[in-house]
């Protein structure tokens, strides 16, 4: 056979664009593929052109991919719009100003200087970010921002309260302990082989949006499962003090299931793609660049706004499936379920107009809304009810917040410690790791003293048997980056 010889005209007919790549590109094909026909070699090269970021780590076309993701990005960058930030942002409220870093304050100090912010506040719990910091809230004039809303699209909080005695988590600790272990699962990448079906995975968004289409399988396999980091499920027990009408549970203590988690692959997905659709739009400072917006006029603006929406059903959809296997093999139906989105951007009033509201780790505390903001693995976690005070645009912390990082918190504590706290504490933790650990987090209660003005508690929920990740903290990232999480 004819060692393999092409010519920049053959390159240039399936597409390639008039540039370096080209001799790049036939240098490596004749060297690594001379005993192929002309005809594999320009349908491979078809192949990288169209999907260049799936070969980029490929060890021979690598290169090639790299050469026209570069090229793509250039281009990109010049044909995106400049847009500057104003000299004086829109002001903002800060919530526990104390004991926020300073990172997150600059980045706050970004976000409302942006030409399309309305206002914003900062949550005391808040800490850095990518884009809008963590904590923080902004509302924008018919704009969404994807990194506004963050990775973990419509990451949410679930409390069911189940009408048993909560002694019966120490009587019966390996009972509960097996039903965690049976009805959930963890970890990037994880998936059921058992699937749940749910109207879900019926919605027309899957077969409307391209983005969306190859990520339902997926979706309808890891349907009920949970993420890593933070998120967790866990029983523990519920104690109501006084009577609250909207919340209609009678004072006394039950047994509670909590769980946190998000919407898995599909807002892993849709963040990053619209992010990078946004950002090749419109170019900003260096500093501000995460916060690349879209119009809700523009067709990316409006698919990404239904796709957001659509990650957030699901990321609730996988609670009600973990809180209707756990409440089966209990026996039981909850006599109340509370539950409440954070990293989400919802369509409201403000001051009398339309506004976009963008709630990256905070939660919804409208006059008279039920939320629950948990503490750490050790650390009770709180049932409020929102006051809507408008200072803080209807929000209030979605945690206590991280006061170190995850690699800080691995080098800072050791084991033991986190043993003698638990044992302290009489929590059984399944799973998690020393980057969770309690000491890692501020304290909850200093954090609900700063927003009184924001929610009114009315209720307790302290954490027993609390199942997590156990996959080692190091190899997390690793896993997530492999399945797009």
């Amino acid at each position: 056979m004819a060692k393999l010889k092409l010519s920049g005209k053959d390159l240039r007919a399936i597409g390639y664009p008039e540039s370096p790549v080209i001799s790049l590109a036939m240098d490596i094909m004749e060297k690594n593929y001379k005993r192929n026909s002309k005809e594999y070699a320009l349908n491979l090269l078809k192949a990288v052109l169209a999907r260049p970021r799936e070969y980029a780590e490929d060890e021979v076309l690598g290169k090639i991919a790299v050469a026209l993701i570069e090229r793509e990005e250039k281009a990109a960058a010049k044909a995106a719009t400049e847009v500057s930030l104003k000299p004086e942002g829109v002001a903002y409220n800060i919530f526990g100003g104390e004991f926020i870093e300073e990172g997150a304050i600059a980045q706050m100090n970004n976000a409302v200087r942006l030409p399309i912010s309305v206002a914003g506040a900062l949550m005391p719990d808040a800490h850095q970010g990518y884009g809008l910091p963590i904590g923080g809230v902004l509302a924008t004039e018919n704009a969404v921002i994807p990194y506004g809303v963050g990775v973990d699209i419509g990451c949410r909080m679930c409390l069911s309260v189940f009408d048993i005695d909560p002694k019966e988590l120490e009587f019966r600790e390996s009972y509960f302990e097996r039903e965690l272990n049976e009805e959930t699962l963890f970890g990037s990448g994880r998936e059921f082989k058992q699937r749940t079906d749910h109207d879900i995975l019926y919605r027309k968004e899957f077969g409307e949006i391209p983005i969306l289409r190859g990520l339902r399988d997926r979706a309808a396999s890891q349907l009920g499962t949970s993420g890593g980091g933070n998120h967790f499920v866990e029983f523990g027990i519920v104690d109501i003090a006084e009577k609250d009408i909207v919340l209609g549970i009678e004072p006394g203590s039950y047994l509670g299931l909590l769980s946190h988690s998000g919407s898995r692959a599909i807002g892993a997905n849709v963040a990053n793609h619209y992010t990078k659709l946004a950002k090749e739009k419109r170019r900003l400072p260096a500093d501000a660049a995460n916060l690349a917006w879209f119009t809700l006029d523009e067709e990316e603006g409006i698919e990404y706004f239904m796709s957001m929406s659509l990650a957030g059903d699901y990321a609730s959809a996988c609670h009600h499936v973990i809180h209707d296997k756990i409440a089966k093999q209990l026996g039981r139906e909850p006599i109340k379920m509370v539950e409440n989105h954070h990293n989400f951007a919802w369509k409201e009033m403000y001051e009398g107009k339309e506004v976009i509201v963008h709630r990256k780790g905070a939660t919804p505390a409208g006059k008279g809304v039920l939320g629950i903001i948990p503490g750490s693995m050790t650390t009770p976690g709180f049932i409020v009810k929102g006051k809507g005070e408008s200072a803080s645009i209807n929000s209030a912390s979605h945690g206590a917040g991280r006061k170190m990082s995850r690699t800080a918190a691995l080098n800072s504590f050791t084991a033991k410690q986190l043993k003698e706290e638990l044992e302290k504490q009489g929590v059984k933790l399944i799973g998690g790791g020393l980057d969770e650990a309690p000491f890692a987090y501020k304290d909850i209660r200093t954090v609900m003293d700063a927003q009184k003005q924001l929610v009114d508690t009315i209720g307790t929920f302290t954490p027993k048997i609390v199942k997590m990740d156990d996959t080692p903290p190091r190899q997390r990232k690793k896993v997530k980056e492999v399945m797009g999480e």
